[in-house]
């Protein structure tokens, strides 16, 4: 069983990377991929939202940081090297993917990316559901982008997604709760 669904992210991946490639998302998923352009992203956004936003909007702020900090350590630090997946960019030769950015010498499984992207539009989304089609796409496109550089498998997206998306569910609970319980009361 196991040697067949990694048979299929085998073959979804190059699909992705291979088939689908093309001149226009050779040029775009680099940059939705960006490392600094998510973090630069990222901290614009929080700021505009503390400057902007009122005390309500800024503890949300907090906790998404905590979102953040769960979804990348509990990817990047535990989750990869306990399942040890290697990169596609380190199992395949490299004229075989359409490689578009430093492989990296960082395990796949899951994508830090996908759960990082994925906790906070899920996180945003209870809160500002105006916005939820642009979250969503936008942090689908953030995690798909992995595989069109090549350096994660769809699975590696697909979890990182789901844990991504459980953490934020946890944190809108937490959040919730702590908005009954501390910010009503000091209303």
């Amino acid at each position: 069983m196991l040697d067949w669904l990694l048979y299929i992210d085998t073959q979804f991946f190059l699909l992705i990377n291979k088939t689908l490639a093309n001149p226009v998302t050779d040029f775009l998923m680099p940059v939705f991929t960006d490392d600094w352009g998510l973090r630069i992203g990222y901290g614009l956004a929080m700021l505009l939202l503390l400057w902007k936003g009122n005390a309500r909007v800024r503890w949300m702020v907090l906790f998404s940081v905590v979102v953040l900090v769960l979804t990348d350590q509990i990817t990047a630090t535990y989750l990869k090297n306990w399942i040890g997946r290697m990169r596609p960019c380190h199992t395949f030769d490299e004229s075989m993917i359409n490689l578009l950015v430093h492989c990296g010498g960082g395990k796949s499984m899951p994508s830090a990316h996908a759960s990082n992207a994925f906790g906070q539009a899920v996180f945003f989304c209870f809160y500002f559901p105006k916005i939820r089609p642009y979250l969503y796409t936008y942090a689908s496109m953030v995690a798909i982008s992995r595989v069109f550089v090549g350096v994660h498998y769809p699975g590696d997206i697909l979890v990182g997604a789901v844990l991504g998306s459980a953490i934020a569910l946890l944190m809108v609970s937490l959040f919730n709760l702590f908005e009954k319980k501390v910010l009503v009361k000091s209303s």
